[in-house]
């Protein structure tokens, strides 16, 4: 495994748009992180089941979105598309499915291609379907070997991009959450989480090694998303789902230590930080996720992304065409506009990046917590420690003082009832234990494992 002892960008004011130090060229050329921002379309199927009977109307589905997609990205005239498709979870459990829908939307963007000349390149995200039994099987069984045939026939089939939502430790994450106990976050994001990436991103570099293909990154979507989806629905406390954001960059980190190449995957938020440590290119998604979900964090996503994604947007009929095609038409404006700002040299991309940074950092602790500047405070703060669980630590003590400071000095807006957390989750933090063994103990002994399978965490 690779460790990241330094930050591969260190200076603020060079983690920016569609610049990466490691830039990822794909067969088709083109260049992630290389100069331009690519728009990568996210899409799914209108509310419908998904079953050997309607296998041919979601076939012709997948026909429409891709077909329709890449004529309007030739019309439009982007310089690339990137494609994901997600799978749902009858299209995991059945892999043949995936693997055929996988095959159509490979196909539509070769003949685009060959035909128009557009560069592409496809993204595959199954889901992780392990979690759809209780306690969750994380390293054997049906849903996991069904799960590892839809990467491999995937791959095989033209994705060229591998990307999951991994759910490792969610059993315990959901109910931190409810609970707003940070502590039990860290155990599930830095212990579990951990492990179970580690487990996981080393069987998916070999699927992509046979292929010759890449590991692309993972998210902690079903962890920092619905802290901050709870948080926007005044559920939770707004600067928690931000400590959260900032812890889960340390579980997300071991998809690159396993050898993930980027771009990470849309709804990773925590993804500046990992370009900061890792210099590999990211996607991201803000404004033109709001198909899926709210948010405080609409523009400065944008600020340091390589890809710019909607989330998954539903194939129903809008006014001007269908939603996908609409929604990739506002990515490539919004692409347009960042790749002008970089044609103007780092003075004009940093003017911009820094509009979309003052835009959102001050009316959200969770916008805050994704500026340039705490970005790398946050990212070194991981890169400084001796293990994953001190980073975690470390990562959520560094958010909450950034916090903090900026609040006392206007730079950041809280609410009255949420500024008591950040002495509560500091205290908590401070309190655990010096090392990761004794805190595990400890959590053991806290936590319901009855959720969990302990051993399929190595505990």
């Amino acid at each position: 495994m690779k460790t990241f002892s330094t930050l591969a960008i260190p200076d603020p004011a060079d983690l920016c748009f569609g610049q990466a130090l490691k830039p990822l060229t794909t067969r088709r050329g083109l260049r992630l992180g290389g100069g331009l921002v690519y728009p990568e379309l996210n899409f799914t199927l209108p509310p419908m089941l998904v079953n050997a009977e309607t296998m041919p109307e979601v076939r012709q589905h997948y026909r429409e979105i891709i077909s329709a997609a890449t004529k309007r990205a030739v019309e439009l005239e982007a310089p690339g598309l990137v494609v994901e498709f997600e799978t749902l979870p009858p299209m995991t459990e059945q892999p043949e499915w995936g693997i055929e829908l996988t095959t159509i939307l490979a196909e539509g963007l070769e003949q685009s291609h060959e035909k128009h000349g557009l560069k592409s390149v496809l993204r595959l995200t199954p889901n992780d379907t392990r979690e759809m039994e209780r306690p969750p099987r994380m390293r054997d069984g049906a849903l996991f070997e069904a799960m590892l045939r839809t990467f491999e026939g995937g791959a095989a089939a033209g994705a060229e991009l591998l990307s999951i939502e991994s759910v490792g430790g969610k059993e315990v994450h959901d109910d931190a959450l409810m609970m707003g106990d940070i502590r039990a976050v860290m155990f599930a994001l830095c212990v579990l989480g951990v492990r179970d990436m580690r487990f996981l991103w080393t069987e998916l570099g070999k699927v992509a090694t046979a292929h010759g293909v890449h590991s692309a990154g993972d998210t902690a979507c079903g962890f920092a998303n619905t802290a901050m989806v709870l948080a926007e629905q005044r559920m939770i406390p707004r600067v928690f789902a931000a400590v959260v954001r900032a812890i889960s960059a340390v579980r997300s980190l071991v998809a690159y230590e396993c050898g993930a190449v980027g771009p990470g995957k849309d709804c990773g938020y925590e993804n500046p930080i990992l370009k900061a440590i890792t210099g590999l290119p990211m996607a991201m998604e803000g404004k033109t996720a709001a198909c899926a979900h709210l948010s405080a964090v609409g523009n400065i996503a944008a600020a340091t992304c390589d890809t710019w994604s909607n989330e998954s947007v539903q194939n129903i009929k809008l006014l001007a065409g269908m939603a996908p095609t609409c929604f990739l038409e506002q990515l490539i404006y919004d692409c347009r506009l960042m790749n002008e700002a970089l044609a103007d040299g780092p003075d004009g991309a940093l003017r911009f990046r820094q509009w979309m940074v003052r835009s959102d950092a001050r009316l959200d602790p969770q916008a805050f917590v994704l500026a340039p500047e705490s970005v790398v405070a946050i990212a070194r703060s991981i890169v400084e420690s001796p293990d994953h669980y001190q980073a975690g630590r470390a990562a959520g003590l560094t958010a909450i003082r950034l916090i903090r400071e900026a609040h006392a000095g206007e730079g950041v807006k809280l609410a009255p009832r949420e500024v008591p957390w950040l002495d509560r989750m500091e205290q908590a933090l401070t309190g655990l234990p010096t090392d990761e063994s004794g805190f595990i103990d400890q959590m053991l002994g806290e936590v319901d494992t009855t959720k969990f399978r302990v051993e399929d965490y190595g505990l």
